[in-house]
């Protein structure tokens, strides 16, 4: 039997496919709708997710002063949601594995002005380029469904915070109410890459961000996982009938 009968294998959406494929495979779909990733957010969530966003750094305890780091920053929207958290005397370190996305975010924010306090790096979330303790937070929002390996990005989180410090997960997840699902499915699968197909050009890109939601763990196996990862009082906070959710640990 041939070596590669026996390779390991993780979901890339409904496929199965080689765990060295899947980050290039990511990568080709987020290359693919970094220049409307805003528009993809609203199509997928009716425009809500910039409530969800605002009430995620709200919500996130960080402090004048603190050092966060928002992993899979994307476009740049919780950076600069963080940035007059932080302050002058706090840093923002935007990371994210894509390289345009990453200039997506970079050339938004500092088409605003924001300078400050803010720093750009690509990174790979499972192998963080920091040492032990660097920061107050760790956030990431709607990117750890991507990530190959979940569990080597949460240990990685845990590893880079300052004891006291927090991991602050905002992602999709599952829905709570019974009523709610047929509809969300429906948006999801039927109506999400029409959508994506008439003003992005890409229904496939969105038929796979569609098939990551459902594939990424659900509110109780991400708690666990985030347990298992040396996190400590992990809380989990659903949003719009658990479409949503906000996973909270800390390194204590």
């Amino acid at each position: 039997m041939s070596e590669t009968a026996h390779e390991p294998t993780t979901h890339f959406g409904y496929r199965d496919v080689p765990v060295a494929e899947k980050q290039r495979l990511v990568g080709q779909v987020f290359t693919s709708v970094a220049r409307n990733y805003d528009l993809m957010n609203d199509l997928m969530s009716f425009g809500v997710h910039r409530l969800w966003k605002r009430f995620f750094v709200a919500t996130s305890g960080v402090r004048a002063g603190d050092r966060v780091l928002d992993l899979a920053g994307g476009t740049g929207d919780i950076a600069a949601l963080l940035l007059p958290v932080v302050g002058a005397q706090g840093q923002v370190v935007l990371g994210d594995i894509n390289a345009a996305m990453l200039r997506v975010g970079r050339d938004r924010l500092l088409d605003r002005g924001l300078l400050q306090g803010l720093a750009f790096q690509q990174m790979n979330a499972e192998a963080l380029p920091f040492a032990d303790a660097s920061f107050d937070a760790v956030t990431i929002a709607f990117g750890l469904r991507n990530v190959t390996d979940k569990d080597a990005a949460l240990r990685e989180m845990q590893r880079v915070l300052k004891p006291g410090g927090r991991a602050l997960v905002l992602e999709f997840s599952r829905v709570t109410q019974d009523w709610l699902r047929p509809l969300y499915d429906l948006h999801s699968f039927r109506v999400l890459p029409r959508l994506g197909r008439l003003f992005a050009h890409d229904a496939d890109s969105y038929q796979y961000l569609a098939e990551s939601i459902r594939k990424h763990p659900d509110q109780a196996t991400l708690k666990a996982m985030m347990e298992n990862a040396g996190l400590e009082s992990v809380s989990v906070h659903n949003l719009s009938a658990g479409i949503v959710a906000i996973h909270r640990g800390y390194k204590l």
